[in-house]
């Protein structure tokens, strides 16, 4: 009767040591693939890193480019502004003398009708000729 318990107890005890090699077996495979992905999203990360890394950059770079742009932008607006303001004094002097020749004109012929009546050109052609 010992014998026949200690024979279910060892049965019983092979049985639970092949359980517990199976569980193990399957806790170390867990283990494993657990590790693979963990190497693979450290990959990935690191990836992504390296990427947002370059993007930066990127940005740094165009950002100073677009600043760049601005000044040069800037400049040429200003250099725009005062040829545009040159140009608008000389349309100003050219007025102011088309204004004085039209004033000039218009003087001119309110004086000549005066001069005329007053200094008669015939009697001026005579007196020349005597």
């Amino acid at each position: 009767m010992f014998s026949s318990k200690v024979d279910v107890l060892e049965s019983k005890l092979n049985i639970y040591e092949d359980l517990s090699k199976e569980m193990l077996e399957k806790l170390e495979t867990a283990v494993q693939k657990i590790s693979e992905g963990n190497s693979r999203i450290a990959q990935i990360l690191a990836k992504h890193d390296e990427r947002i890394e370059q993007s930066m950059k990127t940005d740094a770079l165009i950002i100073k480019m677009i600043d760049e742009l601005k000044e040069e932008s800037d400049k040429d607006h200003k250099i725009i502004h005062q040829r545009i303001d040159h140009i608008q004094k000389k349309i100003e002097e050219i007025s102011k003398f088309r204004w004085m020749a039209a004033g000039i004109v218009a003087a001119v012929i309110c004086v000549t009708p005066i001069v005329v009546t007053v200094f008669p050109l015939s009697s001026n052609v005579q007196n020349i000729s005597k």
